[in-house]
């Protein structure tokens, strides 16, 4: 059986960058979508969630970093899905992200240098502007580009939230653990 061994590398100054993260906030379109809205013929909005993004999510959750969407809309495919992951800390229809985002840190007990965020356009400007690690998608405007501290190679909706999560994990030192019990059942060691 060959050993998994962890396959990503940062910059060392990346990842002193994104040390000490325990809250990330995420836009949902074009972060976790691709920014493409979809209308069935009844209205309702549709939405493409890439399953790498999912996994990311719920590695973050793992590794004791508290995910947190913060989203100018709201709908039942959205809030099904984040239901899925797991997400409990959401805020839905408001393009005035940092009062939430700053609600959110005092709930938890955290403060800005604790905080990640990732986005991709103006209303996400604020929050990226605060955290003490800011992310972009390859396709975001060139204002959010500007203030990241890091762009993904991957496009929102395609990785990008993956890769920001997959940075996230590496820095806190949590990546390599994480991957150690891929196949590991708990109660017979490692699965054949």
């Amino acid at each position: 059986m060959q050993a998994l061994t962890p396959a990503l590398n940062y910059p060392p100054e990346l990842l002193l960058q994104a040390q000490g993260v325990r809250i990330a906030f995420f836009d949902i379109d074009g972060v976790l979508t691709d920014g493409g809205l979809y209308f069935s013929e009844a209205g309702e909005t549709l939405k493409r969630f890439n399953t790498l993004d999912g996994q990311g999510l719920k590695l973050l959750q793992k590794a004791g970093i508290t995910p947190v969407v913060i989203t100018g809309r709201d709908s039942a495919p959205l809030r099904l899905r984040l239901q899925a992951l797991g997400i409990t800390h959401a805020r839905f229809g408001t393009e005035d992200k940092r009062p939430a985002a700053e609600a959110f840190l005092d709930q938890l007990g955290m403060n800005w240098s604790q905080a990640a965020a990732i986005g991709d356009d103006w209303p996400d400007l604020p929050v990226m502007q605060r955290a003490a690690f800011a992310c972009a998608p390859a396709n975001a405007h060139a204002q959010a580009k500007a203030l990241a501290h890091h762009i993904t190679a991957e496009r929102g909706g395609e990785g990008a939230a993956r890769a920001f999560c997959d940075l996230l994990l590496v820095a806190g030192g949590h990546y390599a653990r994480l991957l150690s019990q891929i196949g590991v059942n708990e109660h017979k060691g490692p699965s054949a």
